[in-house]
């Protein structure tokens, strides 16, 4: 019964919010709406157990390795600070809080630093898959280097006909591609959807089947 009783949940619950999607009526709306509520409220309480698996997995890879150590105290103390400016009686907009300038001074610099980092990666990356050895290896530098040029201040009327043939690829190639991944990532989650809800896939249980 340990594992029948969520599967039969899930079941009902699956089986229910699709066919809310058929049903044009206020009730139908007010099980969605209701439904979503729910789901926020689980993920409310699912943020304690998110933090206690955090700051245990932090503690168990110091213990473990003492190179993480110095990891671990910066990870702890940045949340027990996030934590204690959090619960202040102050705006978030009110400039000059703690919990403003913990953002303003450490989370937006952070960030900041990370992207910057990617912008190497995404460089190596271009320069990997850019190399020319067959023909749709050419197709794709090209496009890549006509795409690019348009932030390039070239004179008239190179200027023009590059923002033509730019628009075009945007429009038409690229979004032709762009509907046909939407919907392959839409078919792969009806079925995987459905793999939930007849009981197939049950890895939401916390084992492998």
């Amino acid at each position: 019964m340990k594992k029948q009783i969520p599967i039969l949940i899930v079941f009902i619950t699956g089986l229910v919010m699709v066919l809310q999607y058929f049903v044009p009526h206020a009730t139908s709306e007010f099980l969605f709406t209701y439904a979503n509520d729910f789901v926020i409220v689980i993920g409310i309480l699912a943020l304690p157990l998110g933090i206690f698996s955090l700051m245990r997995g932090t503690v168990i890879k110091a213990k473990r390795d003492p190179r993480e150590r110095f990891y671990a105290i910066v990870t702890i103390a940045g949340f027990l600070a996030m934590v204690i400016a959090g619960v202040q009686r102050s705006q978030f907009t009110t400039p000059g809080t703690w919990l403003q300038n913990m953002f303003s001074y450490v989370m937006i610099p952070c960030q900041a630093t990370i992207f910057s980092m990617l912008a190497f990666y995404i460089a190596s990356a271009a320069y990997r898959a850019f190399r020319v050895r067959t023909w749709l290896a050419t197709v794709l530098l090209v496009t890549a280097f006509i795409v690019m040029l348009r932030i390039v201040p070239l004179p008239e009327p190179l200027s023009g006909w590059n923002s033509a043939i730019v628009q075009w690829i945007l429009a038409v190639p690229n979004m032709a591609s762009k509907r046909a991944i939407i919907i392959g990532v839409g078919l792969g989650a009806i079925s995987y959807s459905m793999k939930i809800i007849l009981g197939i896939e049950r890895g939401y249980m916390g084992g492998d089947r």
